[in-house]
């Protein structure tokens, strides 16, 4: 793990030595400024703005700025700083997670025992945490500024997390709707039932679409053939019937189900169906099929009488069909009494005529 910041863990009288390693990394796409005329690329030169000379890194230190000049401040400056969280983590007490703000969760971090002297009282401090169930929560400087920062277990490590500064977040007053919005009971129980349809969201099936499809087009343009064509897009539009839209959600998580009719009954949740096993296009296929053995749909058969004629030619093929066939075409065309006799019936000539195609 690549440290981005070392020094101790301040427990009560208890000093831990630990090191920070980013928690994350970052896969955005990132592209270059180029020169339209000859793609050659984009270099910006660090001026004075007084002399318009050129500077190198070591011609430039820092100043802060107030509204009369410009107060230099050097790395000595910052270093000699009496500021007891330059190197220590000062643990000033404890929180529950639920009663964390998640406005304030900044940038995660491990934090990570510096020397296997450190080992015991990480194991220990991590394990309290642990049985407690709550957080810790202390102050670092870290790149130039101090840091509020919450640390908790996460499995076999413990996670130090930067906080916003309460005073950095924004009052959320201006998105609150304004009008005199009310949900009627059956618009919120279809909400319900929508939220449960869908289902709990696996955050590690999720990808960044849009690296996959600039990646996709560069290799296109290195490969010198047209990039993939874009598919047909959502544009959304203003919701006309809130109920209308509640409802069509609802039949798509279902897989194709029909909801409910418009009705204030509560609405109820049903297993979603596995992609590629819905059951309307199956419906549809058996239907096909059966269309194709009932005895009025057969190509050269008459009517619905013609199996029991014992004609031969195309007849007799329309009157060949399996033992179940038979038993449906008398349910059709008699009583259930003589279902078995009409069955009998019609299978004698269908043998009469398969043995004289034999023959022939």
């Amino acid at each position: 793990m690549r440290s981005v910041w070392s020094g101790n863990l301040a427990f009560g009288l208890v000093s831990i030595p630990v090191k920070l390693g980013s928690a994350v990394s970052s896969h955005k796409i990132g592209f270059r400024q180029i020169h339209r005329a000859d793609q050659g690329r984009v270099r910006y030169q660090k001026t004075c703005e007084l002399d318009e000379q050129v500077l190198s890194t070591a011609d430039i230190t820092r100043a802060y700025e107030t509204a009369d000049e410009l107060v230099e401040v050097t790395d000595e400056d910052l270093k000699a700083l009496p500021l007891p969280t330059a190197k220590t983590i000062e643990i000033s007490g404890f929180l529950d997670m639920a009663a964390l703000d998640p406005m304030q969760v900044d940038t995660p971090y491990f934090l990570a025992p510096a020397s296997p002297s450190a080992e015991k009282p990480y194991v220990l401090m991590r394990d309290a945490l642990t049985r407690s169930g709550k957080a810790a929560v202390g102050k670092f400087a870290m790149r130039n500024s101090e840091h509020l920062a919450l640390i908790r277990p996460q499995d076999d490590i413990l996670l130090l997390q930067t906080l916003r500064w309460p005073d950095e977040l924004n009052d959320p007053a201006e998105a609150t709707p304004r009008g005199n919005v009310k949900i009627s009971a059956s618009e919120l129980r279809l909400a319900d039932t929508l939220i449960e349809a869908l289902g709990e969201a696996d955050l590690s099936e999720y990808h960044d679409e849009y690296a996959q499809a600039v990646e996709a087009l560069v290799a296109a343009k290195l490969e010198g053939v047209e990039p993939p064509a874009p598919g047909a897009q959502d544009t959304g539009g203003k919701v006309v019937d809130l109920m209308s839209a509640l409802r069509a959600s609802v039949d798509q998580a279902r897989g194709g189900e029909e909801p409910d009719e418009e009705s204030d009954e509560e609405a109820t949740v049903h297993q979603l169906r596995s992609p590629g096993r819905k059951k309307a296009p199956a419906k549809k296929s058996a239907a096909g099929k059966s269309a194709a053995k009932k005895p009025g749909s057969a190509s050269g058969a008459g009517s619905e009488s013609a199996p029991s004629g014992g004609s031969s030619g195309g007849g007799s093929k329309a009157a060949t069909p399996k033992k179940t066939a038979a038993k449906k075409t008398a349910a059709e065309a008699g009583t259930k009494k003589a279902t078995a006799k009409s069955a009998a019936a019609k299978k004698a000539p269908a043998k009469k005529s398969a043995s004289r195609r034999r023959t022939g």
